[in-house]
């Protein structure tokens, strides 16, 4: 789903494009004069996603936006993760533009994974953090990182912990996103009424979810106070 939000010109000269995986993570960004494109959560969407907006030559910058899972027990949920570099979990590594990231408030972590499989267990999380080094894990910022650096364009990561190291994932949850990047509430709703003992767990992770998109929110407000104040 691609939307287009503004053509408005960019501060430095750089026209920003954003991958989402969720509509709901692309509203964020509503009047931000961006591109926008929502994946739907998945590497294959976001793989997509960034093929459509390298179509367009006036993009020179591509964000990967959104949730993420925490792998560093230190980071609490709405923590901001602007990493320095992503790993695809194969042995690549892609590195982040240091000026997006200033734009951004600067790098928060130094490594996150942009691929794979979800990690659903705290075990799981901390294996991953004990292997990597790697302080969270979303499943698109790789997809993203190696469409847009293959095409000469500057790239970077926005996200915030939704579910941190310590919180294991629901069956629901892992449900819950269609492939438009939309919530499946049908599915949602047969996994809780065949198990409803995961209620508390899908409320927690609810709580923990709007902490991120308020951190993200608050991320935006930022870069365009930061925007405001070069008069560009």
């Amino acid at each position: 789903m691609i939307m287009v939000l503004s053509r408005a010109e960019h501060p430095f000269h750089i026209m920003l494009a954003f991958v989402t995986g969720l509509t709901a993570e692309a509203s964020l960004l509503r009047d931000m004069g961006v591109r926008v494109v929502v994946g739907g959560g998945t590497p294959e969407g976001a793989l997509h996603a960034a093929q459509s907006l390298v179509q367009d030559k006036r993009v020179s910058a591509v964000i990967s936006f959104g949730l993420a899972g925490g792998l560093d027990p230190g980071l609490a949920a709405g923590d901001l993760l602007v990493p320095g570099r992503i790993l695809d979990g194969h042995g690549a590594i892609f590195p982040c533009d240091d000026e997006l990231a200033e734009m951004f408030g600067g790098v928060t972590v130094g490594a996150m994974i942009g691929g794979g499989q979800v990690a659903v267990t705290p075990e799981a999380k901390m294996t991953l953090y004990a292997s990597t080094g790697a302080s969270a894990i979303d499943l698109e910022s790789a997809a993203v990182a190696g469409v847009a650096l293959a095409n000469g364009l500057k790239f970077a990561v926005l996200r915030a912990v939704a579910d941190p190291a310590g919180r294991h994932l629901p069956p629901a949850a892992l449900l819950a996103l269609g492939a438009d990047g939309r919530i499946a509430v049908g599915r949602v709703m047969q996994s809780v009424l065949r198990q409803p003992a995961q209620i508390p767990h899908l409320l927690s992770l609810a709580r923990e979810a709007a902490a991120a998109r308020r951190t993200l929110q608050r991320a935006l407000q930022g870069y365009r106070s930061r925007v405001s104040a070069t008069g560009t």
